[in-house]
């Protein structure tokens, strides 16, 4: 398991939410590609880049500023929000991203998901966003009728090696990670898991190492870092 530290765009700046509520944001850097630098610099493995604009808009935003993003460190980078065609997958690998999130594409369009797996592999990534286990959709703003842990028994069924599994409800509240609800979907699948939401300390990185589970791939980590409630060393020793 790693620990993956995470940028949100917002109008071309690195910000982070409260639960997703775009009225409830808070800049905490006016270059994210800086930002990503410096968390290279501080041992991260991987970055987690989140365009909020494309999420709630449904459109592609921040080109410019991923590219940037990815000719400022060698860690791979991935991105999600605003992703929902297969020109927006082909363009966003263009400028250099490891892998691509695809959210509210994945449910709307599931017979689409084994065709993409097909041409992309393992590029293409699932992101499933849960509140009392049941999935939202565009930009968080819509809770579905679907349940977290039947569109992830759809989404490994199509071949998708990795599944970011968030609960929306602690994501930014620093109040910690809903460590049950993470084991609960890494044993309901065979694919990787990357937990999200609520991870915002020594203790809850330390909770999620100890289940032991082999496809629990990694960590992210967002508003606990920007808010020096923790840092990335030290989360990346309690691992």
């Amino acid at each position: 398991m790693i620990i993956i530290p995470a940028i949100d765009l917002k109008d071309g700046k690195c910000v982070r939410l409260k639960q997703g509520l775009a009225d409830e944001s808070t800049v905490y850097s006016e270059n994210p590609a800086d930002m990503a630098k410096r968390w290279e610099d501080a041992g991260g493995e991987y970055l987690h880049v989140v365009d909020l604009d494309g999420a709630f808009t449904g459109k592609r935003h921040h080109t410019d500023v991923v590219r940037s993003i990815v000719e400022a460190v060698n860690m791979p980078v991935e991105l999600g929000g605003g992703i929902r065609t297969d020109d927006d997958i082909r363009a966003t690998l263009d400028c250099g991203v490891r892998r691509v999130i695809i959210g509210t594409r994945a449910i709307n369009d599931i017979d689409a998901l084994g065709k993409l797996v097909s041409e992309f592999g393992d590029k293409i990534v699932v992101g499933i966003d849960a509140r009392d286990g049941f999935v939202q959709v565009n930009g968080w703003v819509e809770t579905s009728a679907v349940k977290a842990l039947d569109l992830a028994t759809i989404v490994a069924n199509a071949g998708v090696s990795t599944i970011i599994y968030t609960d929306t409800a602690t994501d930014g509240m620093l109040k910690g990670h809903n460590v049950a609800a993470t084991k609960e979907m890494c044993q309901h699948v065979s694919c990787d898991v990357v937990a999200s939401g609520g991870v915002s300390s020594v203790k809850d990185v330390s909770a999620l190492s100890s289940l032991g589970l082999d496809n629990l791939q990694g960590a992210i980590v967002g508003k606990a870092l920007y808010d020096g409630v923790a840092t990335l060393e030290e989360l990346i020793q309690a691992v």
